[in-house]
């Protein structure tokens, strides 16, 4: 699944091609790209069509579109769940449609097509509405902070923690909150209500920033052991933000089409048998919630007492 890192950088992407252009038309062409709008394929086309795309937005692993009227009024949200293989791809409005091509949006102005292209359809596309932030705070990191619809989210994403690179996340919350949790740390870190956008590359390679094992039990982390694994997480986002992204096949990629390659940068996660780049110990790989954990068993060792 895309992190964090991987979301913001087509954020950035369609910020930059889609953001300001009128929906002239919407077409959906595999029925479970909109199997997460409960009305159906023709209400979500009706919601979009004629509409300004007014933003671009992220909370997370969560990517929106505010839509607006030609006067500027905030009308929907157009969220967009990229799933294990979903892209957002800008291409121009005559080229060859893609094998796995589910949605087209075309714009006004006749130039660049935003295309939705998934090959094992577990992405999709629901036009909500956006609901207010109850902290008052930014609803999401966007381009317009100070926008009518900057303090709202869509409805399925109020539920979604702030992450770590969102200038309002408290720190101070996080470490209450996680000490009062009863699990493990990685656990923890991917728990979307608790902090939002982080997955299990990122999560790995934060634990290794920090030195910390991943089923050392939450009630047993100080505050400096949370200030660490914070300080891990926005050290390896924005890096991997600087190299666009962790790109493991060619399903990751931004809106041209290009992959990141922060996966030459990774300590430990997907390293198995290799030397830990900080103590020299072979990495190891652990079982983990039907997956995988890394981790170095020198700079990482396993806590007497463990949450695996």
């Amino acid at each position: 699944m895309p992190e964090l890192p991987e979301v913001e950088v087509v954020r950035r992407g369609v910020a930059r091609w889609v953001v300001g252009r009128t929906v002239r038309s919407a077409r959906f062409l595999h029925p479970r790209v909109t199997r997460r709008h409960v009305a159906g394929p023709e209400d979500a086309i009706a919601r979009t069509e004629g509409l300004v795309v007014a933003d671009a937005v992220r909370r997370g692993k969560y990517l929106w579109l505010p839509l607006a009227t030609a006067d500027g009024d905030a009308a929907d949200a157009m969220v967009v769940h990229l799933g294990m293989s979903g892209q957002l791809l800008v291409e121009a409005a005559k080229a060859p449609a893609e094998k796995h091509l589910r949605a087209v949006w075309e714009f006004d102005d006749g130039r660049e097509d935003l295309r939705f292209v998934d090959q094992r359809t577990f992405g999709g596309v629901a036009v909500v509405p956006l609901v207010g932030v109850g902290d008052g705070g930014l609803g999401g990191l966007g381009e317009f902070p100070d926008a009518p619809w900057s303090r709202f989210l869509p409805a399925p994403v109020a539920h979604i923690a702030r992450d770590p690179l969102d200038p309002a996340f408290d720190d101070a919350l996080f470490a209450r909150r996680l000490r009062e949790k009863t699990t493990g740390l990685k656990r923890a870190l991917l728990d979307q209500t608790l902090v939002s956008g982080v997955g299990n590359i990122y999560a790995d390679e934060a634990l290794w920033r920090a030195k910390l094992h991943y089923a050392r039990p939450t009630r047993s982390a100080t505050r400096a052991q949370a200030d660490a694994l914070l300080a891990g997480l926005r050290e390896v986002m924005t890096a991997a933000l600087a190299a666009g992204g962790t790109s493991f096949d060619s399903l990751y990629v931004n809106v041209n089409g290009a992959s990141g390659y922060f996966d030459r940068s990774l300590a430990v996660y997907g390293q198995v048998g290799r030397a830990c780049p900080r103590c020299g110990s072979l990495v190891r790989r652990d079982a983990f919630m039907n997956r995988s954990s890394f981790s170095c068993p020198g700079c990482q060792p396993v806590p007497r007492t463990a949450h695996w």
